[in-house]
């Protein structure tokens, strides 16, 4: 199994996902969220990867191959543990998000999805679970996802929705520089988008951020963005 390693107290999430891109796309933004990931093409030995793997979570495909599909892998987690399940899928009728969350799964995300919005329900299944804390805080600053509320200094901020996944995803990114096509490809799904709308988007949360407190919103000229607590 293609494993990419975290810190070991992170929680651990197995993507099962058939297409070697986005389950490498989705690896590398889970593990750059914090968590410990780990990935399979498909369902086979799937008994064996779990108990070996011991994820706090699973993202399964809906359709895989090797004979059994992603609903059938649903009661084998739940078989080996209490482990979350997040269904991935491009299979967007009603029908089967019911077959997928009446047997089992906690939360079901259509593809194409976003990675800052697939981190974000991943985050929301495991702190519903108990495996994460209900908000994270930065300094002065408290990101609370799942409310879609942040504030700083007590101060509530009156943020977009895309100024949230923003800052959600730079959070996530604390103390690393991250470049405008990283935020375009997390946050908008897309990396070829004019980087001007980056730049919007910072923007703006700078100011509404520096509103309340000094600067955490750092620039590197001609690398990207980070955000830090200054000394």
């Amino acid at each position: 199994m293609a494993g990419h390693p975290s810190t070991d107290a992170a929680p651990r999430i197995l993507v099962v996902e058939d297409s070697d891109a986005i389950r490498e796309s989705v690896l590398d933004a889970l593990v750059d969220a914090g968590y410990v990931a780990g990935g399979r093409g498909d369902g086979s030995a799937f008994e064996d990867v779990l108990a070996g793997f011991r994820p706090d979570l699973v993202l399964l495909d809906v359709m895989l191959p090797g004979g059994r599909d992603g609903f059938e892998l649903i009661p084998v987690v739940r078989a080996h543990g209490d482990a979350g399940i997040v269904m991935l899928t491009a299979r967007d009728g009603l029908p089967d998000r019911l077959r997928g969350l009446d047997g089992g799964a906690d939360d079901y995300v259509i593809k194409p999805f976003l990675l800052a919005e697939l981190v974000a329900r991943v985050g929301a299944v495991l702190r519903r679970r108990g495996r994460l804390p209900s908000a994270v805080q930065v300094g002065d600053l408290v990101l609370d996802v799942d409310a879609g509320r942040v504030s700083r200094a007590g101060t509530v901020l009156d943020l977009s929705a895309t100024e949230l996944r923003l800052l959600a995803y730079l959070v996530a990114q604390r103390n690393r520089i991250v470049s405008k096509t990283q935020i375009l490809d997390a946050v908008w799904g897309y990396d070829s988008y004019d980087h001007n709308l980056v730049e919007v988007y910072i923007s703006s949360l700078r100011r509404k951020l520096e509103a309340h407190g000094p600067r955490m919103l750092h620039t590197s000229r001609g690398l990207g963005y980070t955000l830090r607590v200054s000394a």
